[in-house]
């Protein structure tokens, strides 16, 4: 079975010099490509489904998730209860995908804020160079030599438990990535011949600025974003898992991760069901990111 692509490609007579019958050119079968499209496919599955959850989470599973079944506690996965059940009777399933709607907001919020304020400073450094820039990247570098989830456990101690509190923290120390991309994409555009003919033609800077600096550096900074989403569902996690997230027994993917460490030894679905949602998720939103980064390249 392959996959054939037939192209006419006209061809010169070696004795007449004439214009000779086309020949056809045959593409084969790639593996590699049908494979990458299919991951693609999958991760968008992926992706749309936990936004659903998020969106509508009653529509997904019915059930209330802080209250339980005592006599049905500890139940392993079944068609009753595809994820199981916790210590009190409380269904795994539909506490995930109650879950989903704290989670994503808090990694919204995170990738929004490194977003607006990451590609801020790197226009403003990008743009007007010298001393501005040099400061404002050597801030970035700083905060780029720190783990970020060392420099997010500084910040949510300092701000306070709490969802949005945790995105805050996540979200400030992606700051400096988006900053260092944006940085280099607007160095690049703004030496363009588009955007030196703008200012032969009398534009003036802000408007040079906005319409064609920034649009046209725009495209791998939302590229990263959609890469970073996976990283800040990763970050929100932990910190949910950490305790620093919303109170018990509000469920969120970490905390439900950090529920069930307890019961390892005799409720593995406990913590690995969750774990598994959010390597998903994170490994989802990556190859969507990257696929809309090759896509605008």
């Amino acid at each position: 079975m392959s996959d054939q692509l037939v192209i006419d490609t006209p061809r010169l007579d070696e004795s007449t010099g004439a214009r000779a019958t086309s020949r056809p050119v045959r593409r084969r079968f790639s593996p590699s490509r049908w494979g990458g499209r299919a991951s693609v496919a999958v991760s968008g599955v992926v992706v749309l489904l936990v936004i659903g959850w998020a969106a509508v989470p009653s529509l997904f599973a019915s059930g209330d998730p802080l209250t339980g079944t005592p006599r049905d506690k500890l139940q392993p996965p079944s068609a009753s209860h595809w994820f199981g059940t916790d210590n009190i009777g409380r269904d795994v399933y539909t506490r995930v995908v109650h879950g989903a709607q704290l989670s994503l907001t808090a990694t919204l919020l995170a990738v929004g804020l490194a977003l607006v304020v990451g590609s801020f400073i790197g226009l403003l450094a990008g743009a007007i160079g010298g001393a501005v820039d040099a400061l404002l990247m050597r801030i970035v570098d700083v905060l780029l030599s720190i783990p970020l989830l060392l420099m997010s456990l500084a910040l949510v101690t300092a701000l306070g438990f709490g969802t949005v509190n945790v995105a805050i923290a996540v979200g400030v120390t992606m700051v400096a990535s988006f900053a260092r991309v944006m940085r280099s994409e607007v160095l690049r555009v703004r030496r363009a011949p588009y955007v030196e003919a703008a200012f032969a033609v009398g534009s003036r800077w802000p408007r040079v600025l906005v319409q064609h600096i920034l649009r046209n550096a725009s495209a791998p900074v939302i590229g990263l974003a959609a890469v970073q989403f996976g990283l800040a569902v990763l970050a929100v996690s932990a910190l949910s898992f950490l305790g620093y997230g919303a109170k018990p027994p509000t469920p969120e993917w970490g905390s439900l991760v950090s529920e069930g460490r307890n019961y390892l030894a005799t409720a593995w679905w406990l913590t690995t069901v969750p774990g598994l949602v959010i390597v998903a998720v994170v490994l989802s939103a990556h190859r969507l990111g990257h696929a809309v980064g090759e896509r605008r390249s």
